[in-house]
């Protein structure tokens, strides 16, 4: 039984259009590279861009996202393009809930290969995606604004899910 002041459950689904402003306030508050409600709209009416969304669902209100999950898939191939969970809710397992059910969803959908880059230097990232089964397959010098430890350094990485 679920008490009273119990935590209420993690829900991932599809982003509804309602949903844009928190995903751009999300990718804002996690990104140096802002994405507009307009920049994400249009990404998104692009063909097979989809976009999952985590909500802490509420016992009494609609819940926002917490959240995000960004793809892009082209016949049997997919790109994760962005993942990025609100500052509040890190370190809870938001973002590796969001990239499992991706791959579960890619997966059912018979997509055989998934690519994504991550900053070289983002340690808690590298740690979900290795985790999850992705591989380093290359590099990219300076592909990330800023001067973080790892200048800019993009590690792309694979997963294949057949």
């Amino acid at each position: 039984m679920i008490g009273f002041w119990a935590p209420a459950p993690r829900l991932i689904d599809d982003a509804a259009p309602e949903d844009l402003p928190h995903i751009a306030e999300i990718h804002r508050a996690s990104f140096t590279q802002e994405w507009t409600v307009d920049e994400l709209a249009a990404l998104l009416s692009q063909p097979g861009v989809t976009a999952l969304v985590v909500r802490r669902a509420s016992w009494w209100t609609s819940p926002r996202p917490i959240g995000f999950l960004l793809l892009r898939v082209a016949a049997d191939e997919a790109e994760i393009l962005t993942v990025a969970v609100h500052p509040s809710n890190r370190r809870g397992g938001v973002g590796r809930s969001l990239v499992a059910e991706a791959l579960r969803r890619l997966y059912a959908d018979r997509v055989a290969t998934v690519f994504l880059e991550v900053a070289a230097d983002n340690e808690a990232a590298l740690a979900i995606y290795r985790r999850l089964g992705f591989t380093m397959v290359g590099e990219r010098p300076a592909y990330y604004s800023g001067t973080g430890a790892g200048g800019g350094l993009a590690l792309v990485m694979r997963c294949d899910l057949g």
